[in-house]
């Protein structure tokens, strides 16, 4: 048995002692001329198991991975793969609690599993995409946990904090963006607005509104004009440590999961159908997109906290 150093769990607050200034990219071009779009912080979200239910939080922790714990933890077969929503929509069942010390699992028909969140067993190697990555293994107990309530061998692995995994440079503005377990990128940005537009048209088809935990965002921001994050650079917060800057580089390509009821698991056509009729991105190859991916330029170690004003600069 292995102790990791740990920070606190969120919305536990930090010590900010930010690493310096990370070089803003030459290959998206931000305007600093046109006038800045006030929009605020509507709500953030944590998902400490990748393809697990996730957490609203009040407050989190800007770590170099993006939020504090955010997708720290993976689900893999025993041949070290991961396993996610895509073929396993029960996944969307598992809600997470994170406390001072651990983190609780609960699952239907389950009793609750706890980890503690400065402890992990041996050391290993897992895929995340086309990534093989070091992790710990959480242990005996986990994984029959999981493999109880997935009826197949499932193992849970905690990313290891000394492995650099980068995001596609192609799209990371000119930083050295790290993600743990994330599909790609540290952040995603969606918007309020964004989805009230898709509900709207949803009940125009005469399908039932989804929620925003269809699209698993890390910031969600009120103030902004359906989609407008598609076109948004940079995204400034002055929070309570000061400010963090974040880059939306790249739109979220929509996969199945958006589809999966997370209140039941019943897999469905919609939202996909919805958005595939408006929502083709050339950018991405005519990809289905429904948010943005995003790097964090400048607040590593600061708090972001929901409410907080925070002013947008259109890309170009």
């Amino acid at each position: 048995m292995q102790v990791l150093p740990v920070r606190p769990a969120l919305p536990a607050p930090a010590a900010c002692h930010p690493p310096p200034f990370r070089p803003t990219p030459a290959r998206l071009n931000v305007s600093t001329d046109t006038p800045h779009l006030p929009c605020r912080i509507a709500s953030l979200h944590v998902y400490p198991i990748k393809s697990c239910g996730g957490l609203a939080v009040s407050e989190a922790l800007v770590a170099d991975t993006g939020l504090d714990l955010d997708r720290a933890w993976m689900l893999v077969d025993p041949d070290g793969e991961m396993l996610t929503q895509r073929e396993l929509p029960r996944l969307a069942l598992v809600a997470t609690q994170l406390r001072h010390s651990d983190l609780v699992v609960r699952a239907p028909g389950m009793l609750a599993l706890h980890l503690r969140l400065d402890t992990v067993e041996d050391a290993t190697r897992v895929r995340v995409w086309g990534d093989i990555v070091k992790a710990y293994d959480m242990g005996a107990l986990a994984a029959q946990w999981f493999s109880d309530y997935l009826g197949q061998p499932a193992r849970l692995v905690r990313f290891d904090p000394e492995q650099k995994r980068l995001a596609d440079s192609a799209w990371s503005a000119g930083t050295a963006a790290e993600a743990a377990f994330a599909d790609g990128f540290p952040l995603l940005v969606a918007s309020s607005a964004s989805l009230a537009d898709l509900n709207a048209r949803l009940a125009a088809r005469g399908q039932a509104a989804v929620g925003m935990e269809r699209f698993r965002p890390n910031l969600v921001l009120d103030g902004l004009q359906a989609f407008d994050e598609d076109n948004i650079g940079d995204l400034v917060v002055e929070g309570p440590d000061g400010a963090v800057q974040l880059r939306l580089t790249k739109p979220c390509v929509r996969c199945s999961i958006p589809n999966t009821d997370p209140a039941s698991a019943r897999v469905g056509h919609e939202p996909g159908d919805t958005l595939a009729g408006f929502r083709a991105d050339a950018r991405v190859g005519g990809g289905i997109t429904f948010g943005m991916n995003a790097v964090v330029v400048a607040g590593f170690g600061r708090r972001l906290v929901v409410g907080q004003a925070a002013q947008a600069r259109w890309a170009f």
